[in-house]
């Protein structure tokens, strides 16, 4: 992952570039990269991604509502995951928005780059104003001598609707994480740091790893059952069964929405590592309860549903 044209090492400028937001890495994403990867392999060069970070839509309108489906590092790892040489995300800022459609070429094609091909999706566009388009880049290869890769939409199973980012986050916004994960190819997870909570699960039974939820999009709030994977730490790389709670904690009160899960047998610290929390089905809608014996009464039924989802589920779910 490298954040700025300088940092990128001579070994991989020359490469054929898929460039677009890539928010979710979802499997129309996942074709264009399909698509790229080919012809990086036929030209015998590096695949590289080039996506902007904070996304352009939070620079133009920034107290819009969070929108965001994957964090940068995130995006990084699903793109090596399927075969992606590098990421290079370039931070959108004005310069960048007031960079013209035929100056964003020249970057791409000039020495800093010197890029192989581009890969882009059908509706991709680029420059200030959005002007630029896969015509504009079909009209400069052919003069500058670089190869333009352009995937047509990509459509759900029968349908004739596309796979798209505003897809997933509408059915992560109805509590419909199933349906986001069929649109993703893998299920959607917020990732974070495990912070220090209040501690008030533990006097219930239910001790929970709390995670704040940054500027990820806000799913429907509720409980979920879910899986968990340990990103670092000593139990890096393991996964753990759960419920969670997503929201505003209406028994007991929270300043900002929150993640918190309780992991199944689990009674290991974790304060301070990375988790990745898959949200894999919904339970319920967040409720008020008359005391906290009535939220314990609630979180061991919720616990018992979300067990018996999970087991129903693939592991690798």
């Amino acid at each position: 992952l490298f954040r700025s044209l300088d940092e990128l090492p001579q070994n991989l400028r020359g490469s054929l570039l898929a460039i677009g937001n890539f928010d979710g890495v979802h499997l129309g994403h996942q074709a264009v990269i399909a698509a790229a990867h080919q012809k990086a392999d036929a030209l015998g060069c590096p695949l590289g991604v080039m996506l902007f970070d904070p996304h352009p839509r939070s620079f133009f309108a920034p107290d819009a509502d969070s929108f965001r489906l994957t964090r940068l590092a995130t995006r990084a790892r699903l793109m090596a995951d399927i075969g992606v040489d590098f990421t290079l995300a370039l931070p959108f800022n004005a310069d960048m928005a007031a960079c013209s459609a035929e100056d964003f070429i020249e970057m791409i094609r000039g020495d800093n780059l010197n890029v192989r091909g581009v890969a882009i999706g059908h509706d991709f566009r680029f420059g200030k104003d959005r002007r630029g388009d896969v015509e504009m880049l079909r009209a400069h290869s052919q003069t500058h001598g670089f190869e333009v890769v352009m995937t047509e939409a990509v459509m759900q199973p029968n349908s004739v609707t596309p796979y798209s980012s505003s897809a997933i986050r509408a059915a992560l916004r109805d509590g419909d994480p199933e349906t986001a994960a069929q649109l993703l190819g893998h299920s959607w997870a917020i990732e974070g740091e495990v912070t220090q909570g209040d501690q008030r699960g533990r006097t219930i039974g239910f001790a929970t790893a709390n995670t704040p939820l940054g500027d990820y999009l806000l799913p429907k709030f509720g409980v979920y059952a879910v899986r968990a994977l340990v990103q670092d730490g000593a139990l890096t790389g393991q996964m753990f069964d759960g419920v969670a709670n997503l929201g505003m904690r209406p028994t007991v009160g929270t300043d900002a929405p929150r993640l918190e899960t309780h992991l199944f047998d689990f009674d290991a610290d974790i304060y301070g590592c990375s988790l990745s929390v898959a949200l894999l089905g919904f339970i319920r809608p967040e409720q008020k309860f008359d005391g906290l014996d009535a939220l314990k009464q609630q979180i061991a039924k919720d616990s018992t549903q979300a067990r018996e989802m999970l087991a129903a589920m693939p592991a690798d779910c």
